[in-house]
């Protein structure tokens, strides 16, 4: 994966009909190649005055321009403090919100403009994994209805007849006793609870998991069980993950790449290698700076960037790169300019890891001592 580009030429597949969109979404793709494609994606939640007559006075600009590939068979790693619009992120990919603007391509259709059908197929081949492992559970509910009720949307998956089979298939391949198929939410334990969140996204035989912070409610001991258990489904099923986290070891144990976000924009992308042991933005420095290091003989020679300042608000984010307030190499450019997600020009054309790219006017290779 050392060779990836971020974005790659978008084959769009023109579609006259529900039957050739659903075709060209069912259409197998190569190892390797795109099968998600967002390209300038924005998300702007309106603020609003007045109570009878509303009227916009400004957004809250959550996602703001951000474009990647996913590749068939990898995982993409999405990281950034809280606030920074990953999660707005997956939401948009799922459609559970709709986009103020950009275009998200999967094989090769924009699934912004679908509907009927088409749009079912895709909702079929691209599932989720949410944070909280409990509040996504209906508890009044058995675990076998949970996982069944994908089968009520989707009966061309599996037939009635068999249904209460496929579901204790499912909880058998992600380490749960089928006989637990009539117990409720409530009688299982958080780490078992997001195997149950597992079995159901895997239910309908998708191609792309999202996972929204799977692993950040559950114990450490936990979290590699369920780590380990997502590792080997990719591996089993061939699936392509878009995996978001804050815990930076855990990304980059399970990430091809990694993508860092910074207050609704891409700042920082490449391979796990390149960003973890040569990252170039100041931000993704700082991320990792400060993870904590167990060994005391690195921690004496580490270099630990505090950042000043607050996180500015997205409703007001400021001009320019939108970290110049918190950088501490920020200068006039910073502030007219924005800082275009492209190969630094200092690393323009050399093979070296530092040759990724990263959102900076002045970006500089830096040595970051970390847990990871």
């Amino acid at each position: 994966m050392d060779a990836t580009p971020n974005v790659t030429e978008v084959e769009t597949v023109e579609a006259a009909t529900d039957e050739e969109a659903v075709a060209a979404i069912e259409a197998p793709v190569e190892r390797g190649e795109p099968i998600l494609q967002v390209r300038n994606l924005v998300k702007h939640f309106p603020l609003t005055q007045g109570i009878l007559f509303k009227r916009q006075i400004g957004a809250v600009k959550a996602v703001d321009g951000v474009s990647f590939d996913l590749y068939q068979g990898e995982t993409l790693g999405i990281v950034g403090e809280s606030g920074c619009g990953k999660s707005t992120v997956a939401k948009l990919l799922m459609m559970l919100e709709k986009a103020t603007a950009g275009e998200i391509f999967y094989k090769g259709q924009d699934i912004t403009k679908l509907s009927g059908r088409a749009l079912k197929a895709v909702r079929r081949n691209i599932q989720m994994v949410f944070q909280d492992p409990y509040t996504s559970l209906n508890p009044r509910m058995t675990v076998g209805d949970i996982i069944g009720e994908t089968f009520e949307i989707h009966p061309e998956v599996a037939p009635k007849g068999d249904r209460r089979r496929k579901v204790q298939d499912l909880l058998d391949v992600v380490g749960l006793n089928p006989e637990y198929i009539n117990r409720y939410p409530h009688q299982f334990s958080g780490g078992q609870r997001q195997r149950i969140g597992i079995a159901r996204g895997l239910a309908l035989n998708p191609e792309i998991i999202i996972c929204d912070e799977p692993v950040s409610a559950l114990d450490v001991s936990v979290q590699a069980q369920v780590i380990n258990l997502m590792e080997r489904l990719q591996n089993e099923f061939n699936l392509s993950y878009l995996f978001i986290a804050h815990d930076l070891s855990i990304v980059r144990h399970i990430s091809d790449r990694v993508g860092v976000m910074y207050l609704g924009k891409m700042a920082e992308i490449g391979t796990d290698t390149e960003i973890y042991e040569h990252p170039t933005h100041p931000y993704t420095q700082a991320l990792l700076s400060a993870v904590p290091v167990p060994d005391p003989e690195s921690r004496e020679g580490r270099e630990r960037i505090i950042l000043t300042g607050d996180v500015p608000s997205p409703a007001n984010p400021p001009s320019g790169c939108r970290f110049r307030t918190r950088c501490w190499k920020a200068q006039d450019k910073c502030a007219e300019e924005v800082p275009l997600l492209a190969v630094p020009q200092p690393f323009k054309g050399l093979d070296t890891p530092a040759a990724h790219e990263s959102a900076c006017h002045f970006a500089e290779e830096k040595d970051v001592v970390h847990a990871a």
